[in-house]
């Protein structure tokens, strides 16, 4: 079974930044893609960056030049650097992985966390 762990979200002013953490643990597991996603209050899920096992990246447009995910696969960690963040970026951020395991027969599974709360005040 792989287990995700996100930590760093909390409250900051508009312009601050914060830095999410993803811990993912398991026995066994391959990690492929990595990515976050935010929710925010009567709203859907939505992708805000995610990375691929070679290293691509892709951004939703509203975090573009703000916002940068990276991954250590040695610790298996991903992480999400959010800078001069608005108001808009309010919302719970979900770390997700695509992971082979041996409790999916190692078929690609997503995986998420908890969520760990961001608030931004103006």
């Amino acid at each position: 079974q792989v287990q995700l762990v996100e930590s760093g979200g909390g409250l900051v002013q508009a312009g601050e930044s914060l830095k999410l953490s993803c811990a993912v643990s398991g026995s066994t597991f391959s990690i492929n893609a990595a990515g976050w996603y935010r929710q925010a209050p009567g709203k859907e899920r939505d992708l805000v960056a995610v990375t691929t096992s070679l290293g691509n990246t892709n951004y939703a447009d509203s975090v573009k030049g703000r916002f940068t995910i990276s991954r250590d696969n040695a610790k298996n960690m991903v992480f999400l650097q959010m800078n001069n963040l608005k108001p808009e970026d309010t919302a719970v951020y979900y770390c997700k992985v695509e992971a082979r395991a041996p409790s999916t027969g190692w078929n690609p599974y997503n995986y998420w966390g908890q969520g760990t709360q961001v608030t931004v005040s103006s």
